[in-house]
């Protein structure tokens, strides 16, 4: 028990920064909710047939759920990600393809 007090009294200061900082959610359920259906489909990744599929699988998956957290339609991002691609963008300049780097016609309107 003593051990856990300890742990608490340790922590106590980033355990009650919510109540400083009303932006703060009290848990992560919405963002647990996001991510459920991939979480869902992680067997389905142990039949891809290798393990460079499964790869490409976790970064797709990573890439469409990175979208929807960042209001992007990810059609549209990917068409315009391998456009960008397409015309020699150097990949030192790869970071600017990130979802929350999206132009605004991908962005889904709310």
């Amino acid at each position: 028990m003593g051990q856990a007090i300890r742990y608490v009294l340790r922590q106590w200061c980033d355990l009650t920064r919510f109540v400083d900082d009303g932006r703060i959610d009290l848990d992560t359920n919405a963002v647990e909710r996001m991510f459920k259906p991939t979480i869902l489909l992680r067997k389905n990744a142990l039949f891809l047939g290798s393990d460079e599929g499964a790869e490409a699988w976790g970064i797709h998956s990573s890439i469409i759920e990175t979208c929807k957290l960042n209001a992007v339609n990810a059609e549209p991002y990917l068409k315009w990600v391998f456009d960008q691609i397409a015309m020699k963008l150097p990949r030192s300049e790869y970071e600017k393809l990130l979802p929350w780097n999206a132009p605004p016609e991908s962005r889904i309107k709310r």
